[in-house]
């Protein structure tokens, strides 16, 4: 399909550009403690910001298998039964200390999550643009394009019989990030879709423009309004169905985050303080358990969550 080459284009245009050395050296450093990677990606606040000189960068390696990609069994099984499994990387580079945390997913996991799976997990994340930092052949690359254009159709497909009757590609991404970010544990601050959406307007625009025609969804352009503005024409049935649909994976959501956070634990070395940092990172509450909760730390992540429900951190 025509349309569809195009979004691959642009989504090969975006995810190929130079990246920094910091994180070509992160992604090196993280597929020597895999076997069977066949492509690393990049994507979060340091692919938007372009600065590596402060926070954590986000990487996804993708694996043929778990049980080549870990020596452990029991780190197998989790990636299987809960994917993705994430880790913490910390590497000195010239001077000073790179921090990365990335997650471990087969390539048929990714393929799943940016079009089957029912919550925004995946989709979500990589509907927006991201980096090939490696890729092992040909074929990989080819693989991890097929599943890039994948969420973004999954990401417009289910956020767009929430947006306004007329709506403008802006509009869309962030009704749609709003909700995908609602369905995770966490409490972005106002604004947040929109800040991403400004991050990068121009791939926004030319994928959605793409992805409206290729799917021949029931939109329609709207003459006199802003320019690349649409009017949809979804039933108001499937508009409820959607909206149940978003209920649904915002519970699903909070479950499944929350039980990554306690899979933490065994992933994460110091996985206590790295869950309460990231809750405190996007929600600002903060709890600083005792000594003696330390010691347990599976139980001081379940008074830990209590403490931080009842003071707003998973909103």
């Amino acid at each position: 399909m025509k349309s569809d080459e195009s979004i691959k284009r642009i989504i090969q245009k975006w995810n190929t550009r130079a990246l920094p050395p910091e994180i070509i050296a992160l992604s090196d450093a993280a597929r020597q403690r895999h076997d069977g990677v066949a492509a690393v990606l990049f994507y979060g606040s340091w692919l938007r910001s372009g600065r590596v000189d402060e926070g954590i960068a986000d990487l996804y390696l993708l694996v043929d298998d778990y049980k080549v990609a870990f020596n452990s069994r029991l780190q197998a099984l989790l990636n299987r039964l809960l994917p993705p499994n994430v880790f913490y990387l910390e590497l000195p580079y010239e001077g000073r200390t790179l921090r990365a945390k990335y997650a471990v997913l087969t390539l048929d996991d990714f393929a799943k999550g940016t079009g089957t799976w029912f919550h925004s997990y995946i989709w979500g994340r990589f509907a927006q643009p991201s980096g090939l930092v490696y890729a092992r052949d040909a074929e990989s690359s080819a693989q991890v394009q097929d599943s890039l254009t994948r969420a973004l159709y999954t990401f417009v497909g289910r956020a767009l019989p929430q947006v306004p009757e007329i709506f403008t590609p802006r509009e869309l991404w962030c009704v749609g990030l709003g909700l995908s970010y609602r369905c995770e544990l966490r409490s972005e601050k106002p604004g947040t879709a929109v800040r991403l959406y400004d991050a990068a307007p121009d791939y926004y625009e030319a994928v959605t423009t793409e992805a409206l025609k290729a799917q021949g969804l029931a939109v329609e352009p709207v003459a006199g309004r802003a320019p690349g503005s649409y009017r949809t024409l979804i039933p108001r049935r499937e508009k409820h169905l959607n909206t149940l649909g978003w209920h649904l994976r915002k519970v699903q959501g909070k479950v499944l985050s929350a039980l990554r956070l306690l899979k933490a634990l065994l992933t994460f070395d110091n996985g206590l303080d790295y869950i309460l940092w990231k809750i405190e990172r996007h929600s600002g509450a903060r709890i600083e358990p005792g000594p003696s909760l330390r010691r347990f730390p599976a139980l001081a992540v379940c008074v830990t969550f209590w403490r931080l429900f009842r003071k707003g951190g998973f909103r």
